[in-house]
């Protein structure tokens, strides 16, 4: 080998370090795929296992009240997770070569080595958090005191409200919000609907239109042309059309039902509340897989996780469609922003950190369309991620400062703001844990790889984690749908690798100034 100006002992130490390298890269490499293969067979086995299941889906329901059916469904799980556990010793000894027989004596390389331990326990300690947080909303959601203070009122004075419809593109699915909406027992006389038609090539203007002609004075449409694409953009011209303080916004594919802009009204009496958010549910949970395990996601957010942060006074979630915004509050907060993929988790954000409050109304519910294809699913949580990450550099330090919060919003905001670095973090705990194998720090992971196989899917799942889709489903009155709960491993390492991608994007546009790109949500539903 030509090493330049190096002879000697020094030309041998450094031949010896590439040696070493070399085998190590390549130990590596076949230790990668050998667990790449394990992975891909415990996938097909717990798929095999959920088809022999299947024939339950055609027998009558078990009656089983809370506590056996937790028990249930966690049996299964511990069962499912030490199979997957099992494979995880056997890996290194299936192997035709051993870690450690690579040395490194060298001070410095035990600095290295210790310095990587000790980033791989902080990460398993972080895990452990999120963990533990996930099993308090459970319990809370199952046991605890559940708060609808709004609930109730039916009666009043409705205030002027004006309700938005993004729309872009949406000939498919228009008509059915609009005939919803025009079907709500909403005072008319309060009413203002505004479809915001932006930059449509389809036939989203002419249905539009046709209904304004149907219903003179009901419907105002925002017909936009031009300007800065993407649905904040697009809002936050529209908003010179509002009627009154308050707007409900709904994406075109949803359907409100007839009481539900009453609902989502009601808790603006208390003056302290800034926004409101309902309940999301999809309406094609039936097509495919694909669909019922998003089907699983949503129950799990929202009917255990939201509704719990509403029990404990933490902080729910305004989602950017299906609730509502205090236009005052928002123009107290510093605006309406367009320079942002998740203006929802903006507006949350701002308005926490100046003093106002967001609600979620479990029991308001709106239908849905989820993406039926992984190639949609995978854009939407890309773009879900960036702006989530957006909101994090940008508000972090002021949201910690804000006089307005308790120590509990505080310390629940912050680990919500971070939801989103766990994928990349997680994904850096996992190449430690084999790195540090090779360097022979085996006594270390041994200790903390069940721990960190264990917390790594039970922490963050398909954004739900698994034990809040458990107890979701049994206060959903599904119990077959536990049947599903092994293929959202399937979900959980694509959305992985996707949240993990959308964090690299990020981090490239800050350094190369790149421009935002909206990617909008492909319809299914027929026109």
């Amino acid at each position: 080998m030509f090493l330049p100006s190096v002879g000697g002992k020094h030309k041998e130490v450094i031949e010896n370090w590439l040696s070493q390298a070399k085998a190590f890269v390549s130990q590596y490499a076949r230790f990668i795929w050998t667990v790449g293969r394990n992975l891909v067979v415990i996938f097909f086995l717990c798929a095999l296992s959920i088809l022999l299941l299947s024939k339950a889906f055609s027998m009558p329901p078990i009656p089983l009240n809370k506590l056996e059916t937790v028990a249930l469904t966690s049996l299964y799980a511990v069962n499912f997770y030490q199979f997957l556990l099992s494979q995880i010793p056997s890996w290194p000894e299936s192997m035709p070569f051993n870690g450690a027989n690579i040395h490194f004596d060298e001070g410095y390389i035990q600095i290295f080595v210790s310095l990587m331990a000790s980033v791989l326990v902080f990460i398993v300690v972080i895990m452990m958090i999120y963990a533990v947080r996930h099993v308090l909303f459970t319990l809370n959601r199952l046991f605890g005191n559940q708060r609808h203070p709004y609930l109730d009122i039916d009666c009043a004075r409705w205030p002027l409200v004006t309700v938005f419809i993004a729309a872009h593109n949406e000939e498919k699915v228009i008509e059915g919000c609009l005939k919803a909406l025009l079907n709500s027992n909403y005072p008319v006389s309060s009413l203002r609907i505004v479809p915001v038609n932006d930059r449509s090539s389809d036939g989203t203007r002419d249905i539009i239109d046709q209904y304004v002609s149907q219903f003179p004075g009901r419907i105002t449409p925002f017909h936009r042309t031009s300007g800065k694409p993407g649905k904040a953009a697009a809002l936050k011209d529209a908003l010179v059309h509002a009627h009154g303080d308050l707007a409900i916004i709904f994406d075109a594919d949803y359907i409100p039902g007839r009481g539900l802009l009453k609902q989502l009204i009601a808790p603006f009496f208390d003056p302290e509340v800034g926004a409101v958010m309902g309940r999301v549910v999809p309406i094609n949970a039936g097509v495919n897989l694909l669909t019922r395990m998003l089907d699983l996601e949503r129950s799990g957010g929202y009917q255990v996780d939201q509704q719990a942060r509403m029990n404990l006074k933490l902080v729910p979630q305004y989602g950017g469609t299906v609730g509502g915004v205090r236009l005052s509050a928002v123009e107290a907060s510093g605006g309406w922003h367009d320079n942002v993929l998740a203006e929802d988790t903006d507006i949350t954000y701002r308005l926490l950190i100046n003093g106002w409050k967001t609600i979620y109304t479990n029991r308001s519910e709106c239908y849905e369309e989820v993406p039926e294809d992984w190639a949609v699913r995978i854009k939407q949580v890309k773009r879900w991620a960036k702006g989530h990450n957006q909101v994090l550099v940008r508000y972090w330090y002021s949201f910690i400062k804000s006089d307005y919060l308790s120590l509990r919003e505080r310390v629940d905001g912050f680990l919500l703001l971070f939801v989103f670095v766990m994928p990349p973090l997680l994904l850096l705990g996992w190449f430690l844990a084999v790195a540090l194998y090779f360097l022979n720090a085996g006594s270390l992971v041994s200790a903390l790889i069940p721990v960190f196989a264990l917390l790594a899917y039970g922490t963050m799942g398909n954004f739900a984690a698994f034990i809040e889709i458990t107890i979701a489903v049994l206060l959903d009155g599904n119990r077959r749908r536990i049947l599903l709960l092994p293929f959202n491993l399937l979900g959980f390492f694509i959305s992985l690798f996707a949240i993990s991608s959308s964090v690299a994007s990020l981090i490239g546009d800050h350094l190369f100034k790149r421009d935002m790109v909206w990617e909008k949500t492909i319809r299914y539903r027929k026109a």
